[in-house]
């Protein structure tokens, strides 16, 4: 019987194990054995946690998820003024932040994307995520724009940022987050200054 507290750690310990393993050798090569073996576990805790090689994956784009919710959140609950720019701004820097453009988390999300094409929870996992990245870029334009050209311009910039993290992810080289930033703020300039 597992010790009362151990759920929790052995979660986070699996988790951060898949995240190390697709970095090394990939989502295919990595097989429930070898993220056992990084976590220093039996096969079976994996089973026991996450039913498969899937409920991990899931468990694993979840904790990433998460990290980027608090990365955005963080950068908005620190903002010294209420407006849409502003906003905006955090959104961008939080979907740029370490904790998604490092080696593993990259490449964890690529083999996401890939799986969500075949997958229904995981197909589930990124329209919920799509959809909030939309609707609070939507929320903001909204504020300055006509609801039809803040729609478009929330679908730009989304598709922005999508795009530069994609493109950085499959550079080969560190992801270079000024640059993508700069990209990414002078869109919402433009796309701001049609408010004018």
């Amino acid at each position: 019987m597992p010790k009362v507290g151990m759920q929790p750690i052995r979660r986070s310990q699996l988790i951060a194990a898949t995240l190390e393993a697709v970095d090394q050798v990939g989502m295919a090569d990595a097989s429930i054995a070898y993220i056992a073996r990084l976590a220093g576990v039996s096969n079976g805790i994996i089973s026991h946690y996450f039913n498969d090689k899937n409920g991990l994956l899931e468990a694993t784009m979840r904790h990433l998820m998460q990290a980027l919710s608090e990365a955005v959140g963080e950068r908005r609950r620190a903002l010294r003024e209420d407006g849409p720019r502003a906003h905006l701004k955090a959104m961008i820097d939080g979907n740029f932040d370490d904790s998604q453009v490092s080696g593993p988390a990259m490449k964890t999300w690529l083999a996401f994307w890939a799986s969500s094409m075949h997958q229904p929870a995981l197909r589930r996992l990124q329209r919920v995520n799509d959809h909030r990245l939309y609707s609070n870029l939507c929320g903001q334009f909204r504020r300055v724009l006509p609801a039809d050209e803040a729609r478009a311009a929330a679908r730009g910039l989304a598709a922005l940022i999508d795009g530069l993290w994609l493109r950085g992810a499959l550079s080969g080289k560190a992801f270079d987050t000024e640059q993508a930033r700069r990209i990414a703020y002078d869109y919402l300039d433009l796309q701001l200054g049609k408010a004018c």
